[in-house]
């Protein structure tokens, strides 16, 4: 008996990405620069994960949890304090219209970069062809850049509980939260929803969270925390979750060798994300990932594949979305323009977490560079001190800054940095440290006062 007939190609297509998110919709404008044609394949809204249920709609609360305590501030800076309260309503439909507006955006750039829209599920049905809905297409490059999804686990109750993408959806500030997790989006959603007026608890499994980050940040952060109020529970896990008649959820957990428990409103679960490569068909065309999922690529984003390449989350390497766009650009070049050597560096990149307060690093933090460097070669600066906007408050926020040198030209290998502004100051620096400055540098700049940023340069 005869096997069915191959599905007829559609349109062939010198790029096609899987994943309108960010770093697919900047691989497809930028390539369609070179004068080829160019599809995204996307079966949900347009922006992936940071448009819609990431940095963008995550920094709208942040700023409104910034302002909840700034008005915490208003009578000691002589202002008569307003009545009390805050809309979650209002904020939540201005915020979600706000990333209807750029879903739209996100269409309208590529019918001007002349990209394809290729709606619905694409999956490998060869080794360069894509189905969606029962099309099959052609790419002579295919790039993947699916992105992630939160990871739940597998825990009695579960149902009860919601992940980062359900925190968006929320219709009200729960009065109780728990927040589950040690990484930047629980710590980043445990401080919004504290300083918004829920009572939150951080449950966390070691005794710091952020644990990947130099620790002297990290014990700045744990301090805040504490002081704004956050209930870090520190080595515990959870056993168990079960919601009673007047829904309540009870938080059933170990903390060291006691059995303990705890009502909430809402459990919130950020213990991480995985790549979002169900059904995608990987193996059809040979493209390899590794023991987590994760799609395995060299530093130009090949795949194991020809002609297929990666970027993004879904590679499960420096996880933001500028570094899909950088990396995903500099593919684009590579391939099409051509500038055959051209990739992305992953040294040196900046990152914040938007915590309360919020923390700022790039480069090597003082473990790494002992590890990588030796003790001897490596010379630290640092610094604690309190904003000038807080000289007037009673209730005071500390700023940490540090800088990590190696000897004996004082190259800065790395700089980290909790407190107000620090998500602000750090882009600059990052250009600094990109390019080599030495402490020498940093010092022979002339310092902008009053500043938290002029501390920077006058360290010693």
């Amino acid at each position: 008996m005869a096997g069915a007939a191959a599905a007829p190609i559609a349109r062939v297509f010198d790029l096609l990405v899987l994943g309108g998110g960010s770093g697919g919709v900047a691989t497809a404008r930028r390539a369609t620069e070179f004068g080829i044609s160019a599809a995204v394949v996307e079966m949900a809204r347009l922006g992936g994960t940071c448009v819609n249920v990431g940095c963008v709609p995550k920094k709208v609360m942040y700023n409104a949890a910034t302002i909840a305590e700034t008005r915490q501030a208003e009578a000691e800076y002589g202002f008569t304090p307003g009545p009390p309260g805050f809309d979650w309503g209002l904020i939540k439909q201005k915020r979600d219209a706000y990333v209807k507006r750029l879903n739209g955006i996100y269409g309208n750039l590529l019918e001007k970069s002349k990209v394809e829209y290729l709606r619905g599920h694409g999956k490998f049905v060869g080794k360069n062809q894509i189905e969606v809905d029962g099309k099959v297409y052609e790419g002579k490059h295919i790039l993947i850049a699916v992105g992630g999804k939160p990871t739940m686990p597998k825990l009695p109750g579960i149902e009860h509980a919601i992940n980062s993408d359900g925190f968006f959806e929320l219709e009200s500030l729960p009065k109780r939260t728990a927040v589950v997790g040690a990484g930047y989006i629980a710590v980043e959603l445990a401080g919004i929803l504290n300083a918004l007026g829920s009572k939150v608890s951080l449950f966390i499994r070691h005794g710091e969270a952020l644990r990947t980050f130099d620790h002297d940040v990290r014990k700045q952060l744990m301090a805040e925390l504490t002081k704004a109020g956050v209930d870090v529970v520190k080595n515990s896990s959870l056993v168990r979750l079960d919601k009673n008649d007047a829904n309540d959820i009870k938080v059933t957990f170990k903390q060291e060798a006691e059995s303990l428990s705890k009502d909430f409103d809402c459990v919130l679960m950020a213990i991480g994300r995985e790549p979002l490569i169900e059904g995608l068909g990987l193996d059809v065309a040979g493209v390899k990932t590794n023991e987590k999922g994760y799609i395995v690529v060299d530093e130009f984003q090949n795949t194991s594949a020809p002609n297929i390449y990666a970027v993004g989350d879904v590679c499960g390497k420096a996880e933001l979305t500028p570094v899909a766009i950088a990396a995903g650009r500099r593919l684009a070049h590579r391939l099409f323009e051509p500038r055959p050597n051209w990739k992305l560096s992953y040294d040196f990149v900046p990152t914040v977490v938007f915590s309360h307060p919020p923390i700022g690093t790039v480069g090597l933090t003082e473990e790494e560079a002992i590890a990588k460097f030796g003790a001897d070669k490596i010379k630290v600066y640092k610094t604690t001190f309190n904003n000038m906007y807080y000289a007037m408050l009673e209730h005071k926020v500390g700023t940490f800054m540090k800088l990590v040198c190696l000897q004996p030209t004082e190259q800065v290998l790395g700089l980290h940095m909790i407190g107000m502004a620090a998500d602000e100051i750090l882009q600059g620096f990052g250009v600094a440290i990109r390019m080599g400055a030495t402490k020498a540098d940093f010092d022979n700049c002339v310092a902008i006062h009053p500043t938290s940023a002029e501390e920077l340069v006058t360290m010693r």
